[in-house]
């Protein structure tokens, strides 16, 4: 009896691991859309933010929310002060200053700024046009972040422009997240 909880145990570890977000590059996500087009969920993160590695490690890998942005979304991770070009509305972003092998922070990747964003975790959404629909500032837990992605995903924010709306939104809103 013990030997078969224990392989049934390490069957379930094994498919929960198996499961992960597929994350690309913006530059891969946008070419998918030419092919199938979806919504690009972006996650602006820095290699030395705490709130970000916790994200990284709980909320991104929660089954609900990687089944939720791998259906609905271009998944990305961008390192908001890392070497990578970007290509964004015929415009190459870069970070010409950028040091490698440093530790700790290092200079603002050119799109981070044109984005607007200087803290870190942030999600931005980009609809199949490519056009920024928000920005989520701040480490969410995977309670906190799936109605946004129902949201997004479910084209809720054309519908929603006032507070009052955003609250029924809220109030009405079913988690699967137990």
């Amino acid at each position: 009896m013990n030997k078969l909880v224990l392989i049934l145990s390490l069957i379930l570890v094994q498919l929960s691991s198996a499961q992960s977000i597929k994350w690309m590059t913006f530059d891969e996500a946008v070419k998918a859309q030419e092919k199938s087009p979806k919504k690009i969920l972006v996650d602006i993160y820095a290699d030395w933010c705490g709130p970000c590695k916790i994200m990284a490690s709980t909320t991104f890998t929660h089954p609900e929310i990687v089944k939720l942005i791998n259906e609905n979304f271009y998944p990305v991770k961008f390192n908001a002060e890392g070497a990578e070009t970007v290509h964004y509305k015929g415009v190459a972003f870069a970070n010409p200053n950028f040091r490698k092998n440093t530790s700790g922070r290092n200079t603002i990747h050119e799109f981070t700024r044109f984005m607007g964003i200087y803290s870190y975790p942030t999600i931005a959404f980009f609809d199949a046009k490519q056009d920024l629909i928000t920005n989520l500032r701040g480490a969410l837990t995977a309670k906190e972040i799936e109605p946004y992605l129902t949201f997004i995903k479910d084209e809720e924010y054309k519908k929603v422009s006032t507070k009052e709306q955003w609250e029924k939104y809220q109030r009405s809103f079913k988690s699967k997240i137990k």
